[in-house]
């Protein structure tokens, strides 16, 4: 894999659903067990989703809700422990700036609370269940 062959586009539910659907089917309900009734919501047509590919490979996805709140951050299990996560988040805390956000928020599984803090999150709050897996609030002040 070259840096040079990730892109990351971003765009409406209408735009991206099928590509950005797919990616979470396969990481949230097939691999998490999550149902698919709480995994694709009534949400979606409201974010922003980000779609990235490895050349024409999607290998990753998020959305940005209108109250700068990120969820649905996957990126397929070929893809994993490259960077690909951050690059992608990055990606997403940048477009939230240009919206004016003062601070962006997400429900991170509790596996994955030291891959936010390196981004720069802070979790806040008890850990709750969501989906069946454990979660907890985090948020990030963006200056």
């Amino acid at each position: 894999m070259h840096d040079d062959d990730i892109t990351i586009v971003s765009g409406d539910w209408a735009t991206l659903s099928d590509a950005c659907s797919h990616i979470r089917r396969v990481v949230f309900i097939q691999e998490q067990g999550v149902d698919e009734s709480e995994e694709l919501d009534a949400l979606d047509p409201e974010c922003t989703h980000f779609l990235m590919r490895e050349g024409q490979i999607s290998c990753g996805t998020a959305r940005l809700l209108p109250d700068g709140h990120i969820g649905r951050v996957a990126i397929v299990e070929s893809h994993r422990g490259l960077g690909l996560g951050a690059r992608l988040m990055h990606h997403v805390i940048a477009h939230a700036r240009t919206q004016q956000f003062t601070h962006c928020v997400l429900s991170a599984q509790v596996q994955a609370t030291g891959f936010y803090e390196q981004l720069g999150f802070e979790a806040h709050g008890d850990i709750y269940m969501d989906a069946g897996i454990p979660h907890r609030d985090m948020t990030l002040e963006l200056p």
